[in-house]
């Protein structure tokens, strides 16, 4: 698998799979072809890298199902369903959905290669936004108790004295506390921290 990912395609129909796959290649991605979609499921089982091209109307397991399947179980792979007998509603309820795109066959391959080049740049800032995250939350959750009540008083704006008084510690104390928080953070200053712990609040889907 490359860095940027693999594109998934799941098609019932082994020339159309075949055919996507082969545009898709000749476009310079990394591709994989499945006919069905348990067999995806089992293939992709640990995988956060990539996009999927999913038919949307297939025997035993169809494209929504597999789509429901890939949520829950919490992998962020965007999907682009591919069907024959796409309506507005249908195109509209993916969406909503958290689809990334809802395309009908027969599809334009120009057209094709941009979505899934999205597709795959979405993912890509979807897994350094996540990455980030864990980075942040590892740090914060490095804090001790006293070192949050600190940090939470001194981004409200209280200064230290303000800060020593109201927890009934020195003023040396909070210092001390302060110093570590922005020690264990890597915050340069304030407002960086600030940032952090706004950041920390509001998770990434």
């Amino acid at each position: 698998m490359n860095e940027i990912g693999q594109v998934f395609v799941v098609d019932d129909d082994d020339a159309v799979q075949d055919a996507l796959v082969l545009l898709l290649e000749t476009a310079g991605f990394s591709v994989q072809g499945f006919t069905s979609g348990a067999a995806f499921l089992s293939a992709s089982s640990t995988c956060s890298r990539g996009c999927v091209v999913l038919d949307a109307h297939m025997p035993d397991m169809d494209g929504p199902t597999v789509y429901q399947a890939l949520r829950a179980r919490n992998q962020s792979l965007p999907v682009i369903f591919l069907t024959a007998y796409g309506t507005i509603p249908q195109s509209v309820q993916a969406i909503k959905s958290g689809a990334f795109d809802f395309l009908t066959k027969p599809v334009d391959g120009a057209h094709l290669i941009d979505r899934v080049a999205a597709a795959l740049d979405q993912n890509a800032r979807q897994r350094e936004r996540q990455a980030t995250y864990s980075l942040l939350q590892q740090r914060l959750n490095n804090l001790t108790s006293r070192e949050r009540e600190v940090m939470a008083l001194a981004l409200r704006g209280l200064t230290n004295k303000q800060i020593a008084r109201h927890l009934f510690i020195s003023h040396r104390t909070v210092e001390i506390h302060r110093a570590r928080v922005m020690h264990k953070t890597g915050a340069s200053n304030l407002l960086e921290l600030a940032r952090m712990a706004e950041a920390w609040a509001a998770p990434p889907p």
